[in-house]
C-alpha cells in the first residue's frame, strides 16, 4: 500500500479539525459528482479560509467567478451578514442548475444570485447593477484571468479583497514558454496584480489534497 503523502494527510487533519463538512456541504459535493461535474471545487479547509477572509473584511457584497456546483458559494454566502449578497457567475447552465439546488438545500437562495453566461459578457452588466463589491473570488477558466482582471477592478472599491485560485499550476507558471494556456494565463495575471499600483498583493503556495497550486490575495488600496 502506498504511503499517504504527508501534505495530503495534514490537509485532512486540518479539514477535520477546523472545517468539518455539515450536511449541506457534503450533499453539495455528492450532488455535483452525481451530475458529472468535474471535482475541482475548493477543499473544505480552503472553503473555511475564504470564509474567514470574507468575515475579516466584513464583506457585504461578494462576487464569485466560477460557480461550478456551488460549494465555494455556500462558504462565501455563509460569511455574509443578514443583509449581504453574493453574485456568482457560471458559463454552464447545467452547473448553475446544480449550484442552485445546492444553495437552496443550504437555505441560502435568498442571498445568492447565479448569473449564467460567459463572464466576459455578464460581468460588465453585473457591475452596472451591483457594484461596488468588497470581496471577489476568481475561480474560473485560467486562460481568461488576465481578461477578467480589468473588469474586476472596475467592479470593486477601496479596501476590497480580491482572491484568485489556481495561480501556481504545479509550478508551470515559472516557464514563460509553457504550452499550457492555463499556466500562461495565471502567469500573466500574477504579473498584472504584482505591477498594479492600486493593489497590495501576494500569492500563497498551497500543497495538499488539491495538489500543488496557489492562491493570489490582493487588497485594493
Amino acid at each position: 500500500m502506498e504511503t499517504p503523502n504527508i501534505f495530503t494527510t495534514l490537509d485532512r487533519y486540518i479539514d477535520d479539525l477546523f472545517a468539518p463538512e455539515d450536511e449541506a456541504l457534503t450533499a453539495a459535493r455528492k450532488e455535483a459528482r452525481k451530475a458529472g461535474l468535474p471535482e475541482i471545487q475548493v477543499s473544505s479547509g480552503q472553503g473555511k479560509f475564504i470564509y474567514l477572509l470574507a468575515k475579516v473584511v466584513g464583506a457585504r457584497r461578494i462576487l464569485e467567478l466560477g460557480t461550478l456546483g456551488g460549494y465555494s458559494a455556500i462558504w462565501l454566502a455563509r460569511a455574509l451578514p443578514e443583509d449581504g449578497s453574493l453574485v456568482t457567475l457560471e458559463i454552464e447552465n447545467k452547473y448553475a442548475d446544480v449550484a442552485a439546488a445546492n444553495l437552496a438545500r443550504a437555505g441560502l437562495s435568498n442571498k445568492v444570485e447565479i448569473v449564467v453566461g460567459p463572464a466576459l459578457d455578464t460581468l460588465p452588466k453585473v457591475t452596472d447593477r451591483r457594484a461596488p463589491f468588497d470581496f471577489v473570488f476568481l475561480d474560473a477558466d485560467k486562460i481568461n484571468y488576465p481578461n477578467y482582471f480589468p473588469l474586476i477592478m472596475r467592479s470593486v472599491g477601496k479596501g476590497a479583497l480580491i482572491l484568485a485560485d489556481n495561480v501556481i499550476r504545479k509550478g508551470a507558471v515559472l516557464d514563460p514558454k509553457s504550452d499550457d494556456p492555463s499556466a500562461r494565463g495565471a502567469r500573466a495575471f500574477n504579473a498584472m496584480i504584482a505591477a498594479d499600483p492600486r493593489l497590495e498583493a501576494v500569492v500563497l503556495q498551497q500543497v495538499g489534497i488539491k495538489g500543488h497550486d496557489g492562491l493570489a490575495i490582493a487588497r485594493v488600496t
